[in-house]
């Protein structure tokens, strides 16, 4: 029997997302996936402990169905009421129920490339076709072809990844009001940049807003996100939401962290000032990097005669594989396969990856 034949015929054509490598052995710098290199708030620590206090009991029962004390904390934090909030297993389930809601065989999401490619998947398995918006290196937002754009559902992401470039609320403004279906802005990693778009919530009917707990809160292993918008765009999301999407643990602890918001403030400012070093050393070398607004850097290396390409990304990217330092590279789009995004890790973690970036160009 040929399994395949009987899924449906765009489900059977589509790849699934490759995500970053996740190492099962220790020993490694994970640099690829751009995780928090440090802990969550203590705070999270103690609801997960009271969680499994008495044998794990509370496990025998299923969670709140929709979220609604971290809705309400997610609602307080942002100033916005209840009814605009829509929490998700992970960003990814939000930007699966947008998909779901939005899009299909007869209307089309929109996305910039290069951007998440999980969007492309997502639009795959939807049997919707996707409207591919090219960035030149500049990276300037081509805010007319957007408007122009006739998909139904458009991502956005700010700050774009893999890039790090941000977009303003201006840019966005005249971007989402000339767009005539929803337009979504994900903003995985807002957290670390200076300016973000929930303020435009009230003068854009059409914006959905797209938050992860899976960065700036250190909780990727838990899997928390949310999505910000309109009373009605939330209840039509809400229709399609798997019931009990997010476990007692993760819940509980979203919960702490958000009630604990100026613990990873603090956090934040430090990747902040460790990502603007980062950036001054790369230029050192004279590679090109590009002013990143997000926990990670986009930089085109060099070799020992000043060359950049797939070449030399390639022949960097293997040298610290060797050295066990995950980075992430992207070979198969122009504007992308000279260069790697690298992840701000901890301190000692980076001076380990300038260690073994100059004993690649020793090697050059």
């Amino acid at each position: 029997m040929d399994i395949n034949k009987l899924a449906n015929p765009h489900v059977a054509a589509m790849s699934a997302y490759v995500p970053g490598m996740q190492p099962t052995e220790p020993g490694w710098v994970k640099l690829n996936t751009n995780e928090l290199p440090y802990a969550p708030s203590p705070k999270v620590i103690e609801v997960i402990q009271a969680e499994l206090a008495n044998d794990a009991v509370s496990l025998r029962l299923y969670p709140n169905p929709n979220s609604a004390p971290l809705r309400e904390a997610v609602a307080k934090h942002h100033h916005l009421n209840f009814d605009q909030v829509l929490i998700g297993n992970g960003a990814d389930d939000v930007l699966n129920l947008l998909c779901r809601t939005f899009a299909s065989a007869e209307k089309s999401i929109g996305m910039t490339v290069p951007s998440y490619s999980l969007y492309q998947v997502l639009a795959a398995a939807q049997g919707a076709q996707m409207e591919n918006i090219e960035f030149d290196r500049s990276m300037e937002l081509p805010q007319n072809a957007i408007k122009s754009c006739p998909a139904n559902l458009f991502f956005l992401t700010n700050p774009n990844a893999p890039t790090g470039k941000s977009f303003s609320n201006d840019e966005i403004r005249k971007a989402a009001n000339g767009f005539s279906g929803i337009f979504v802005v994900d903003e995985t990693y807002a957290p670390f940049a200076e300016e973000n778009a929930v303020g435009l919530l009230s003068e854009i009917p059409n914006l959905v807003i797209v938050r992860s707990f899976s960065k700036a809160f250190g909780l990727a292993g838990l899997r928390v996100g949310y999505a910000l918008s309109s009373p009605g765009i939330i209840d039509l999301l809400d229709r399609v939401r798997d019931s009990y999407n997010v476990d007692r643990l993760a819940q509980a602890a979203a919960l702490a962290a958000i009630s604990h918001s100026y613990y990873y403030e603090d956090i934040a400012n430090h990747v902040r000032d460790l990502r603007d070093r980062m950036e001054a050393w790369y230029r050192e070398l004279g590679w090109f990097v590009y002013k990143s607004s997000a926990n990670f850097h986009f930089v085109e290396p060099l070799n020992f005669n000043g060359e950049s390409g797939l070449e030399v990304s390639k022949s960097l990217f293997e040298h610290l594989h060797e050295q066990k330092i995950l980075v992430r590279s992207f070979p198969k789009h122009a504007l992308t396969k000279s260069f790697l995004r690298i992840s701000l890790g901890s301190e000692s973690e980076m001076e380990t990856l300038k260690g073994a970036i100059k004993s690649w160009q020793k090697t050059l």
